[in-house]
């Protein structure tokens, strides 16, 4: 079975971006067999950073919620440079870093931008494996990064 990605993204009023260039020695995604890995992914739109800061502190949790969307975002732009979106047939992990303020605790709450897009996108076959950490700092003072694990047929 497949999904047009793109007609789903467009029911929530999104379109899939242009991948992100690697800003140090790496690629954005790897095929190996049946499963895309792909790098962290930050929340870039049109190369820049749609925002900064840590969260609860100059970025609000509902913010960095929206933010780790635009990361989950840029994260199938990523698998799309080496695979058919269309073809995936299960996102099976995914692992969010959150760079909050000193007893920020709510890392799953940002996370869920993430999830929630996907499962938007699969229903049952977007649920996935998760980490949700917490860190201290991210490249570009970036509030969340999402890395993403899915299943491609064919």
């Amino acid at each position: 079975m497949t999904t047009d990605v793109r007609a789903k993204l467009a029911e929530l009023g999104i379109t899939l971006p242009v991948a992100a260039l690697p800003v140090a020695a790496y690629v954005p995604a790897v095929r190996t067999g049946n499963l895309v890995f792909t790098a962290g992914q930050l929340p870039l739109v049109d190369g820049a950073m749609a925002g900064t800061g840590k969260v609860d502190g100059e970025v609000t949790v509902e913010r960095a919620k929206e933010l780790a969307q635009i990361c989950a975002l840029n994260a199938l732009a990523a698998v799309a440079l080496v695979a058919d979106i269309n073809k995936i047939t299960k996102v099976v992990r995914v692992v969010g870093y959150v760079n909050g303020v000193p007893g920020f605790i709510n890392h799953p709450a940002v996370v869920n931008g993430a999830s929630e897009l996907f499962i938007h996108i699969w229903g049952d076959a977007g649920k996935h494996a998760r980490t949700a950490v917490g860190i201290a700092e991210l490249p570009l003072n970036s509030p969340v990064e999402i890395e993403l694990t899915v299943e491609i047929a064919d």
